[in-house]
C-alpha cells in the first residue's frame, strides 16, 4: 500500500511517536498551525470519515478518547480544537482517516 499514514503505522517511515496503543497511533504534525498539534491515526486503513461506517463507530469513538487523553497529559487544559478534514473540499490531503488535535492558542471561529 502506497499510504503515507500506513507506512507510518508499519514502522517504514519514522514520526515522533506521543501515544501507541491496539488501534491508533499519535505523532506529532510535521507542519503544525499550533504550539500544540499532533494527529490521532487509525492502525486500520480507512481512507476518510466519509467512508466509515456503523462498524467502524468503536474505532471513531476509541480516536476520540484517544485524543482526549494526550490533550490531558500535554496539559492542555484551557482547550484545544479537533479537526476531522475529509475529501479534497474539506481540505484533506492524504487519504488516510486523521484527527487533528490543536492546542495551545486561542481559536478563532471561523476556522477558514
Amino acid at each position: 500500500m502506497d499510504c503515507l499514514f500506513c507506512k507510518i503505522v508499519a514502522g517504514t517511515i519514522p514520526a515522533k511517536l506521543i501515544h501507541q496503543d491496539e488501534k491508533s497511533i499519535a505523532f506529532s504534525d510535521v507542519n503544525p498551525q499550533a504550539p500544540t498539534h499532533f494527529l490521532v491515526v487509525p492502525r486500520e486503513h480507512v481512507a476518510s470519515l466519509a467512508h466509515s461506517a456503523g462498524d467502524h463507530a468503536a474505532l471513531l469513538g476509541h480516536l476520540l478518547v484517544a485524543a482526549a487523553d494526550i490533550a490531558r497529559a500535554k496539559g492542555l487544559a484551557n482547550g484545544y480544537r479537533v479537526v476531522i478534514n475529509t475529501g479534497p473540499d474539506g481540505g484533506q490531503t492524504i487519504d488516510h482517516l486523521h484527527v487533528h488535535v490543536l492546542g495551545g492558542r486561542h481559536h478563532t471561529w471561523p476556522p477558514g
